[in-house]
């Protein structure tokens, strides 16, 4: 078999990064990887000399692009995640918690599940259950037992909303929001929301609300 050429290395690169964002469950990574490979099929079908290739990769990238836009203009809609209590019981939040239970043990194992001590709320994308948070107070702190968004919606920004401008854990009365990072996932996701590890648990305190998101 003959050396593999630049050319023909830039073509499986694409191939491969193709490929890859269709095993994407997010929205957003899905696009942005999927941009990328019609990018480089673009330039790849350039150095071939194939219109048809860098019309169609070409075409890629302005849909890749035109959707990635809505995506960023929704994302910055004040509407477009809300945090919505509701009683532990709630049978949408039942439903919700059982349907993404392997998914849920996958990122938080030690969830105990739902009882009536909790505190719960559901996180809506345009009015549409993606998110379930529960906790219990304590005294003046919030202790999550559970804070799960789905793949599709885990790269936008229900957790900024959820712990900024919702104002959710606000009007509770609670100095600081806590909880556990039993997983890889969840501690990146943790870091990311600010908490910082304190003793068995992951503590973020709980500051004005943020209107300026």
């Amino acid at each position: 078999m003959g050396t593999v050429t630049t050319v023909e290395l830039i073509g499986y690169v694409a191939s491969a990064l193709i490929v890859l964002s269709l095993l994407m469950a997010s929205i957003l990574r899905l696009r942005i990887i999927n941009l990328i490979g019609a990018a480089v099929f673009a330039v790849y079908g350039t150095l071939i000399g194939s219109w048809p290739v860098i019309v169609t990769n070409a075409a890629i990238v302005v849909i890749d692009v035109y959707h990635l836009a809505i995506i960023v203009r929704d994302h910055r809609k004040q509407g477009y995640f809300e945090v919505v209590q509701v009683p532990p019981d709630s049978p949408i939040l039942d439903r919700f918690v059982r349907f993404h239970h392997d998914e849920i043990a996958r990122f938080e194992p030690r969830f105990p599940g739902l009882h009536t001590d909790q505190r719960a709320w559901m996180v809506l994308r345009d009015a549409v259950p993606v998110g379930a948070v529960v906790g219990e107070l304590h005294d003046d702190e919030l202790r999550l037992d559970l804070d799960h968004v789905v793949a599709e919606h885990r790269d936008f920004t229900a957790g900024e909303v959820l712990y900024g401008r919702s104002g959710v854990f606000q009007e509770l009365g609670v100095v600081a929001v806590t909880s556990r990072a039993d997983t890889p996932a969840h501690r990146r996701y943790l870091e990311r929301m600010g908490f910082v590890p304190e003793g068995d648990r992951w503590r973020r305190p709980v500051g004005p609300v943020d209107v300026s998101a």
